[in-house]
Formats: structure tokens, sequence, C-alpha cells
């Protein structure tokens, strides 16, 4: 899980000085952190996340590249196969 600091009481007293109430200043202020805890927790990946990502890609990239390795030697053997036959 991702977190932001976010100074609340600052933005509270942002608001008050601007001429919001205290009440509806400190409903904004959590409102706010709210919305981006929630921003946070579904929109962007944290390093693990990309990490993760990044060794899921490299595990796939090597099961491939052995797949194909594979294949060539079927190949191949198959090909020795058909020039002895001819």
């Amino acid at each position: 899980m991702s977190s932001i600091t976010f100074d609340t009481l600052k933005f509270v007293e942002r608001l008050e000085k601007a001429g919001v109430s205290r009440e509806h200043a400190s409903a904004i202020a959590e409102a706010q952190k709210d919305a981006f805890s929630e921003a946070l927790d579904n929109q962007l990946a944290t390093k693990s996340d990309i990490l993760r990502l990044e060794n899921k890609i490299e595990t796939l990239e090597l099961r491939l590249i052995l797949k194909m390795g594979g294949m060539m030697v079927v190949a191949i053997g198959i090909v020795a196969t058909l020039v002895k036959l001819l």
C-alpha cells in the first residue's frame, strides 16, 4: 500500500485564512486525504509492483528462449532424419 504525506492541519489553516469555517475546512481536508489514499491504492504502481513485474517478464523471456531452443532441437532432428531418408 502506498502513502502520501499530506499535512491536514496546514491545509485546514490555509482554508480558514481563505474564509472557510474550521468545521468545513476539516471535512474538506479529510475528504482530500481519503481521495489521495484511494488514488494511490487504485492507480499507482509501487517500486515493488514494478520489480515484481520485471521479474515475471524475465521469467517469461527465459521460458520462451528455452521453448524456442527445444523447438530448434526438434526441427534439426526432423531435418536430419529426412536427410537420412533421402
